[in-house]
């Protein structure tokens, strides 16, 4: 008797919060954001980093370095034809995708990238620490 819901009237009430809700998914259409799916490895000595890239050439894929940020960037064009198709439903998205990843503990220097079957992998070395050089002082 306890696990019923009660039945509710549906009142004619403003209510903003149900009105930003609406605008929102009406807004993004209920679509994926421009990015793509990452994962981090630590491996010991280097971070290893896998990016889902089906579909895309190696030509199309930029990785950029600069100020301690790594950025992946890929564009996809829409396929060369008709101006202007008859689509009947279109889910894939067309546009540039972009990543940026904080890389200051890494060895720039180091990073080696390949693409295989739709992944991008990036072996991104850390950087040794320096550790001081160890004396012993005499006292005088």
């Amino acid at each position: 008797m306890f696990e019923l819901i009660p039945f509710t009237r549906h009142v004619n009430v403003y209510d903003p919060f149900r009105a930003f809700d609406e605008l929102e998914r009406n807004f993004f259409n209920d679509r994926q954001t421009l990015s793509f799916r990452t994962d981090v490895i630590d491996t010991g000595d280097a971070y290893k980093l896998d990016a889902e890239l089906p579909g895309f050439k190696k030509e199309d894929i930029s990785i950029d370095v600069e100020n301690d940020c790594l950025t992946i960037s890929v564009v996809r064009k829409p396929e060369e034809g008709d101006k202007r198709p008859n689509y009947v439903k279109r889910e894939r998205v067309f546009g540039s995708f972009s990543r940026s990843f904080d890389v200051s503990g890494i060895n720039v220097e180091g990073i080696q990238a390949s693409y295989q079957d739709g992944i991008l992998t990036l072996t991104m070395p850390k950087k040794v620490e320096q550790k001081p050089a160890r004396c012993k002082l005499e006292i005088q």
